[in-house]
This record gives structure tokens, C-alpha cells and sequence, in this order.
């Protein structure tokens, strides 16, 4: 009897862990992480009057629930998506470790907890930011991708606004130099998501998910968007040398790494295989935090 109920308790204790790897998993940490940091470099950019470390930490954390609820109701909202691919087919709603209602409370939660966050501990105005994002990310953006391709671009929107949410947890305003954070990030996301959509885009097209690498099958449009952003990219990269934000050191740096950019863009939209967009997708994952770190090692 006693080691029956031994196994039943160990049983239940996996079962735990694993239902507490799920809401992790849900949140998407990754992705989070990298949020989190380019809103904590906006925070620092933008804190002109001193750095205040508590409000950066209160602010840094109610992004990061932000982001949590935000990821959770995303996944929430596209289970039977995910269910049909492959490279999603894992995740806690489709492999039914939780239950849909879990996930969708979960992520309610979190959001609700996020915005009360900021509007007591932060302020009203980053507050408002963090709606538009819900809004935008949960309620428009993804509902968006199966009916149309330009819900990357409109996607993109609230995916730019995590540095300009740093920048206005620490000013209670927005300038130009927060224009010029949340520019980056937002032309950034287009070579980025092109990069995944055509390494999944039969994956994509078999869940209905309209990419634009799935309505431009010979990838002539996406190419020439890579680049497009790309060439974009660059000169907005350069901003905060031009408001006074960051100095020379910064220059330099951002010119490298914009060329670097651009020419893994170039080369993904030349070749068009997923080898190359392999490569291009790294290459934006390590280029936009290099960005940030030098903006805020280099701030004058």
C-alpha cells in the first residue's frame, strides 16, 4: 500500500512539473527576453532626469506580464492552427497538456495583472501603450493571419512598441528618440518574420495562415521586401547618433552591423532557400540586441 501510494504521489508530482512547463512554455520566455530588453533600453535612453531603479524595475516586470499574457492568449487563439503543424504540434493546447480554458484564463490574467501594474506602479500613459498592444496583437493581428498577408505589417505595430514603453515608463513622454527606437524594431520585424515564413511557408499554407511567402509561391514580392526593410533599417539605425542619443562609438558599430544585415538580406532574397533564411533569421536575432546594447553602452 505504501508504495501504491508512493507511485500516485510521484505520478501527481510529474504531472504538476509538467502542467507547470506548459504555462511556462505558454508565455514564450524567449520571445519575452527579448522584449524586455529592448524596452529596458528605451527605459535607460529615456531616462534624461536620472535612472530610477525602482520604476525600471516595476516597469520591466509589468512588460514582462505584459508580454506573458500577451504570448498565452496568442496561443490561446491559434490551438487549432498549431494543432496542423508540425513546428507547433508540441506546444501545452495542441499536445493537451492544458486545456483551453487554462490558457485562456491564464492569459487574462496576466494581462489584466500587467496593466494594473503599470498604471499604479508605472504610469497611465505606458499603461495605454500596453492596451494597444493587446489590442492590436491579440484582437487584430492574429485573427488577421488567416485572411490576409498584410497582417505582418499590421502585426508589426504592436510588436514595435516594447522600447517606446521603456522610453515613456521613464519619461512620461514621447519624443523623438522614442519615435526613433520604436522605428528600428518595427522595420526590423519585417526581415525577420519573412525569414520564418519562407523556412515554414508549406507549413504555413497547410494551417491557412496567409504569410506573404504562401500567396507569392515564387518568393519574387518577399524578396524584394527583405531587402526593402533592410535598406530602410539602415538609415533609421543611425538615429540615435543624429539626436545626440549615443555617440561615435555607437555610429560605427550600427554601420557594421547594418551592412552585415543587409547583406544576409541581400543574400536570403537572392537564393530563396531555407538554408539562407536560416541564416538571415539568425542574423536578425543577434543584430537587434547588439543594436540596443551599443545604444545604451555608447549613450551620451
Amino acid at each position: 500500500m505504501d508504495s501504491l501510494a508512493a507511485g500516485i504521489d510521484q505520478r501527481k508530482l510529474v504531472g504538476s512539473r509538467g502542467k507547470f512547463a506548459a504555462y511556462v512554455e505558454l508565455t514564450k520566455p524567449r520571445i519575452a527576453f527579448m522584449l524586455v530588453l529592448t524596452a529596458a533600453a528605451g527605459f535607460y535612453l529615456g531616462s534624461s532626469q536620472g535612472f530610477d531603479l525602482v520604476l525600471f524595475v516595476n516597469a520591466m516586470t509589468a512588460i514582462a506580464l505584459l508580454a506573458f499574457g500577451v504570448a498565452t492568449l496568442n496561443q490561446y487563439w491559434e490551438r487549432d492552427l498549431d494543432t496542423v503543424m508540425d513546428r507547433t504540434a508540441k506546444r501545452p493546447l495542441p499536445s493537451k497538456v492544458l486545456v483551453p480554458h487554462e490558457a485562456l484564463i491564464f492569459g487574462i490574467l496576466l494581462c489584466v495583472l500587467a496593466e494594473l501594474y503599470m498604471l499604479l506602479a508605472v504610469n497611465a500613459l505606458t499603461a495605454v501603450l500596453g492596451i494597444i498592444v493587446i489590442v492590436g496583437y491579440v484582437l487584430v493581428y492574429t485573427p488577421l493571419k488567416t485572411r490576409t498577408s498584410a497582417s505582418t505589417a499590421i502585426g508589426a505595430l504592436p510588436g514595435a512598441l516594447p522600447p517606446l514603453m521603456g522610453w515613456t515608463a521613464a519619461a512620461n513622454e514621447i519624443t523623438l528618440g522614442a519615435w526613433a527606437l520604436f522605428a528600428m524594431q518595427f522595420l526590423w520585424q519585417f526581415p525577420h518574420f519573412f525569414a520564418i515564413a519562407w523556412m515554414y511557408r508549406e507549413e504555413y499554407a497547410k494551417a491557412g495562415i496567409q504569410m506573404l511567402p504562401v500567396v507569392d509561391p515564387d518568393g519574387k514580392i518577399t524578396a524584394r521586401q527583405i531587402v526593402l526593410f533592410a535598406l530602410m533599417l539602415f538609415p533609421i539605425s543611425l538615429a540615435p547618433f543624429f539626436l545626440a542619443m549615443s555617440g561615435w562609438i555607437f555610429l560605427i558599430g550600427a554601420t557594421l552591423l547594418g551592412l552585415w544585415f543587409t547583406f544576409a538580406s541581400v543574400q536570403a532574397a537572392r537564393a530563396k532557400t531555407v538554408e539562407k533564411s536560416r541564416k538571415l533569421l539568425i542574423v536578425t536575432v543577434i543584430y537587434l540586441p547588439l543594436l540596443f546594447i551599443l545604444m545604451v553602452a555608447d549613450r551620451r
